[in-house]
């Protein structure tokens, strides 16, 4: 059993090609940015950032919420994924899941908020919201 929580805003999935910078003020205030994450790969930046800060020329898929594991989380420890994306593959809800250091994000679409809740209690995780 794993106590997750609801964050409070909504989030964006943003793509913008392989050899863009990030956008200067996505990193000027990181105490009011809320979360943010950049992943670089040889084909793409992806950024997961609040909807009020999506990236001008950004490919993006809004509006997700985040859910987020209350860690830290020991990084030997196994299964915690599975045991958040099995009970939303079971309700046929989409997901992106990331990781950091300390802990596992879970988006989902704001349209299936509700049944995402009630999967992951039903599974027995406890849902702060």
């Amino acid at each position: 059993m794993l106590d997750i929580a609801l964050l409070p805003e909504e989030y964006a999935v943003c793509r913008l090609p392989a050899d863009s910078p990030v956008p200067a003020g996505l990193l000027s205030d990181p105490a009011s940015s809320g979360l943010l994450s950049v992943t670089w790969t040889a084909d793409e930046v992806s950024i997961i950032c609040r909807t009020d800060r999506v990236p001008d020329a950004a490919t993006v898929e809004t509006p997700w919420r985040c859910l987020r594991v209350v860690g830290p989380l020991d990084l030997a420890l196994t299964g915690i994924l599975a045991s958040l994306v099995v009970p939303m593959a079971d309700a046929r809800v989409n997901i992106v899941a990331f990781s950091t250091y300390d802990t596992d994000y879970l988006l989902v679409p704001s349209v299936r908020l509700a049944e995402a809740l009630a999967a992951l209690t039903q599974f027995g995780h406890r849902v702060a919201t």
